[in-house]
């Protein structure tokens, strides 16, 4: 037996205390056990997006019974924005052992820093909240595995298989040496925004909810988010349950620019009316709320294009949200969608909020008919802070 393997891959829990590096001991890989010396104090904490990554790690849609006669679009896109994250970033695809020499053809070398494809069962696209959800601290690193349950919708007309979803974090951070941290609690990457600084945004419709989290209060929601990413504050939205596969992920509703900064969804024309209300509560909460630090949050509204203008019209599930974007190294890769006015409005404030960074605007739909976006197909693992 391969102990040191048997070691890196053992589940590790942990109750309401924030994760200390220490208790991580000999399941850390080398690089995290040097920063454990005797007197360190460090925490594990989940680090703003926005800041320096490793790689990108994506995944190869593999589920022809969702995706239908869609699912060779869907996949030219996902390549497309492989492609587009590799001229920043390295990008590592998941794919299924059987369909990896499509996804190497389909994906290609990639540019500049490349992409390559590891063969990991999965069943759908969306890493983001099947992947794992790093943590770090000078320097250690750790993924933290949120127990992914398809979003909770079995029996639901939004069900479909996930166990190999809902297995391949554990195999990701097994296979790239990184330690696993279990979580307490059930949820996906997607409904999880902080600021790298100890604030978290998410939205009670997608955690505190009996289909991920069954018999939990939303005070002890919080307590297991906190003690699994090191999280200082929980600025809860309400969100709305039942109305889309994620019940409303906080990824397509508020993201952080930077501490003290939120960019802010904003319907555009012709948006379902019970989508304009949950952004009308959203930004009542946000307004009133201060982040760990105390400090009040600044907020960036982010337009939506009007529904009757863009390339997909008339598809209820089609996602519309420019705020779906993901940051990487020296670039915001962002969607749009066919409306010329929006989407240079959308082009402009996301310019304007990252100033140091390309704006790279892509045609999405194939993926945003499946109820996503570029942030949802993807999963950064970040640079480990240098050790103290």
């Amino acid at each position: 037996m391969d102990t040191q393997g048997t070691s890196r891959r053992r589940l590790l829990q942990f109750g309401a205390a924030a994760l200390p590096l220490a208790a991580l001991g000999s399941a850390l890989p080398s690089v995290a056990r040097a920063a454990t010396a005797p007197g360190g104090s460090a925490t594990l904490r989940m680090p703003d997006e926005a800041g320096r990554h490793v790689r990108t790690f994506m995944a190869w849609p593999a589920l022809s019974s969702v995706w239908s006669t869609r699912l060779g679009g869907v996949r030219r896109h996902i390549a497309t924005v492989a492609d587009a994250i590799s001229r920043y970033e390295p990008v590592v695809m998941l794919a299924r052992p059987g369909q990896a020499a499509d996804a190497r053809y389909e994906c290609g070398a990639g540019a500049y820093y490349g992409i390559t494809v590891v063969e990991i069962p999965n069943d759908d696209l969306w890493i983001r909240d099947f992947g794992p959800t790093f943590v770090v601290a000078p320097g250690a690193v750790a993924g933290v595995d949120t127990s992914f349950n398809g979003w909770g919708k079995a029996g639901t007309k939004y069900a479909q298989p996930f166990a190999n979803d809902a297995a391949a974090a554990a195999t990701l951070l097994y296979d790239y040496g990184v330690s696993r941290i279990q979580a307490p609690f059930v949820g996906e990457g997607g409904s999880l925004e902080t600021d790298g600084e100890g604030t978290l945004l998410a939205t009670v419709s997608s955690l505190v909810n009996p289909n991920r989290n069954p018999g939990k209060s939303q005070d002890q929601v919080e307590q297991d988010l906190k003690s699994s990413l090191g999280i200082d504050k929980v600025i809860w939205v309400p969100g709305i349950a039942g109305q889309d596969i994620t019940d409303c992920h906080i990824d397509c509703l508020a993201r952080f620019i930077a501490p003290g900064q939120v960019m802010l969804d904003k319907p555009g024309p012709r948006t379902d009316a019970k989508w304009v209300a949950v952004y009308e509560e959203t930004k009542r909460a946000l307004q009133s709320a201060t982040d760990a630090k105390g400090r009040p949050l600044a907020i960036t509204e982010l337009p939506g294009p009007d529904r009757k203008n863009i390339r997909v019209k008339d598809e209820p599930e089609f996602l519309s949200s420019y705020t779906n974007y993901y940051t990487v190294n020296g670039a915001v890769i962002a969607p749009q969608f066919g409306d010329t006015y929006a989407d240079g409005v959308a082009y402009a404030i996301l310019q304007a909020a990252y100033p140091g960074r390309n704006v790279v605007q892509l045609n999405i739909d194939e993926i945003a008919r499946g109820g996503g976006g570029i942030h949802c197909g993807t999963q950064s693992q970040p640079v480990v802070p240098p050790a103290v």
